[in-house]
C-alpha cells in the first residue's frame, strides 16, 4: 500500500495533516485527517475563580475569541442563575456581529479565495492572498483590509480589547456605549452592508460565472449528505447569539429542537485512537462512524450548516440572498462543501446587517448594564462561531470555583464530516496513482471550505506547528510522506 501525506496542510487556524492511503491500483482506499496535538483547556480552567472564565477561555484561539468569550458569559448567566438586562443582550449581539464580520472577510478573501479567484491548481506560490490581489487589483484589497479593521473596532469599542475582550460578565456586561461610539459604529456597519454586496458580487462574478468552479461546487467528490444544526430563533432563522438548536434531516425537514441546557440529551461525543480531536453525534442515532445519510448521527454545523437547518435570515437584504443561493443550487439542503463559501458571505451580510441595526437601537445607549447574580451552580452557554456551533458547559462550587468544564468546540463538531470530505475529495480526484501538487490542493479543498481551527478543537502544548501527511498503499506501505 502506497500513502500520501499532507504535512503541514494549509490556510487553516491551528495543526493537523492528512494522510491517504492508495492501493496496488494506484486508487484512494481511506484518507484520514488527523490531529496530533493534545488539548487541554478544560482540565486546567477547573480550580480556576468563575468569573475569569470569559479571559481564560478566549486564549484557546486567537481566531474566535470572541466566540469563546461569549459563550462563557452565557455560561456564567446560566450557572448563576440571571438574565442579562436587554440593553446588555444587544451590547453583547453588537459585539458578536463585528467578530463575524471580521472572521468572516478573514476567512473568504485570506483562506477560501485563493482557490477560486487564483484557481485550484495554480502553483502554491500563488495561491494566497497576494495571489488573489494581483487579480482582483489593490483598492479590492485595501477595502478588505478597511471592513475587517471595522470589525474588529467594533469588537474593541465594546469589548475592550479587538482580539480577547474583557467586557462579558455574569449578568450583563462591563461597559456601555456613548453616543459618539454609537455613530461611529453605525457607519461601520453601514459601509460593511456595501462591502458584504461588493463581496457577494464577487462571488457571483468570479465563481458562479465561471462553469467550471460550478460544476466543481456540485461534483460528487465534495457531496455529503449529512444531518445539519443551527440556532434559530423564533421563525427559524439564522441566530449568531440566542435561540433554540435546530437539526434538520437530509430533506430539509425538523428533525431534532432543543435548549442549550439540554444539549447533553441530544450529542455525545465519540474518541478514536488515532487522533486528539474527538467527534460528536446525535444520540437519536447514535455512533455508526464516518458514513453519511439518514441512518447516521453525524451532523454538520457552520455557516451552511447554520443556513440548512434555517428557513431564512432576519434581515431584507441577507434573506434575499438567502433564497438565491438556495434557488440557484437546487433548492433546500444544499449537500455541496464548496456551497459553505457562498453561506458564509450571505452571513456576512446578515452580520452587517444587524450589526446597523443594533447600532441604531434606541436602547443601545441605556445605563442599564447588569442584573444581580445568584448562588453558583451549573450552567451552559452556547453562541454560533464563525464555524458553528459552540458549547460551554460549567459546574461551579458553592465558592463559585470551577469544578468540571466541558467545551465543544464547532469544529469537533464538523471533524467527522471534514473527515469524509477529505476521503471523498481524495477518492474522486485520485486515479492511477496520479498525484500532482493541484489535486493535493484540491483535497486540502474538502477541509477547507469548514474553515476549521484545530487550536480550538485541539491544542498544541509545545506551541508548534508540526503537520504531516502520510499516504499508505494497499499493504499499509508508506507511500509519501510531506510534512513542515
Amino acid at each position: 500500500m502506497r500513502t500520501i501525506t499532507i504535512d503541514p496542510i494549509t490556510r487553516l487556524e491551528g495543526h493537523g495533516k492528512i494522510s491517504i492511503f492508495l492501493n496496488d491500483a494506484g486508487n484512494v482506499e481511506n484518507a484520514y485527517l488527523q490531529i496530533p496535538e493534545l488539548r487541554g483547556f478544560e482540565r486546567f480552567c477547573e480550580g480556576r475563580r468563575a468569573e475569569d472564565m470569559p479571559i481564560i477561555t478566549p486564549r484557546i484561539c486567537g481566531v474566535c475569541p470572541v466566540a469563546h468569550h461569549m459563550a462563557s458569559a452565557k455560561a456564567l448567566d446560566a450557572a448563576y442563575g440571571v438574565e442579562p438586562t436587554e440593553t446588555a443582550k444587544k451590547l453583547r449581539e453588537l459585539m458578536y456581529m463585528g467578530y463575524m464580520i471580521y472572521d468572516h472577510i478573514l476567512h473568504f478573501y485570506f483562506l477560501g479565495a485563493p482557490d477560486f479567484v487564483v484557481g485550484p491548481d495554480a502553483p502554491a506560490s500563488e495561491r494566497n492572498i497576494f495571489g488573489v490581489l494581483k487579480k482582483v487589483g489593490l483598492d479590492v484589497g485595501k477595502q478588505v483590509i478597511k471592513h475587517r479593521a471595522y470589525g474588529q473596532k467594533i469588537t474593541e469599542i465594546l469589548g475592550g480589547k479587538a482580539t480577547h475582550p474583557t467586557c462579558g460578565l455574569p449578568g450583563g456586561i462591563s461597559k456601555g456605549l456613548n453616543e459618539e461610539e454609537r455613530r461611529e459604529i453605525e457607519d461601520m456597519a453601514s459601509s460593511c452592508v456595501e462591502f458584504a454586496q461588493f463581496s457577494l458580487q464577487l462571488f457571483n462574478d468570479v465563481v458562479l460565472g465561471n462553469k467550471g468552479y460550478v460544476d466543481l461546487i456540485l461534483s460528487d467528490p465534495y457531496q455529503l449528505n449529512t444531518y445539519n444544526m443551527g440556532m434559530v430563533d423564533e421563525d427559524n432563522h439564522v441566530n449568531f447569539y440566542d435561540g433554540d438548536i435546530r437539526v434538520t434531516d437530509q430533506g430539509g425537514k425538523e428533525f431534532d429542537r432543543f435548549k442549550a441546557a439540554e444539549y447533553l440529551d441530544h450529542i455525545s461525543e465519540h474518541v478514536e485512537p488515532w487522533t486528539y480531536s474527538k467527534f460528536t453525534y446525535l444520540n437519536k442515532l447514535g455512533w455508526k462512524g464516518l458514513i453519511d445519510g439518514p441512518d447516521s448521527g453525524i451532523y454538520r454545523v457552520g455557516p451552511l450548516g447554520r443556513l440548512n437547518a434555517a428557513e431564512g435570515m432576519a434581515t431584507p437584504l441577507a434573506d434575499e440572498e438567502y433564497r438565491r443561493m438556495y434557488e440557484t443550487l437546487g433548492g433546500r439542503p444544499v449537500n455541496s462543501t464548496l456551497a459553505f463559501h457562498w453561506a458564509r458571505l450571505v452571513e456576512l451580510l446578515y452580520a452587517a446587517e444587524h450589526a446597523f441595526e443594533l447600532s441604531t437601537d434606541p436602547e443601545i445607549t441605556s445605563k442599564d448594564l447588569r442584573n444581580p447574580v445568584g448562588t453558583p451552580g451549573e450552567g451552559v452557554g452556547v453562541v454560533e462561531a464563525a464555524r458553528g456551533t459552540l458549547y460551554h458547559h460549567y459546574k461551579l462550587d458553592d465558592e463559585g470555583l470551577v469544578k468540571k468544564v466541558n467545551l465543544i468546540v464547532a469544529t469537533t463538531n464538523n471533524y467527522a464530516d471534514i473527515c469524509m470530505s477529505i476521503r471523498d475529495a481524495a477518492k474522486g480526484l485520485i486515479k492511477g496513482g496520479e498525484v500532482n501538487d493541484g489535486l493535493l490542493n484540491m483535497v486540502e479543498m474538502g477541509f477547507r471550505a469548514y474553515d476549521p481551527c484545530f487550536a480550538c478543537s485541539t491544542h498544541s502544548l509545545p506551541g508548534q506547528m508540526p503537520m504531516v501527511v502520510e499516504v499508505y498503499d494497499s499493504q499499509r506501505g508508506l507511500v509519501r510522506r510531506i510534512e513542515r
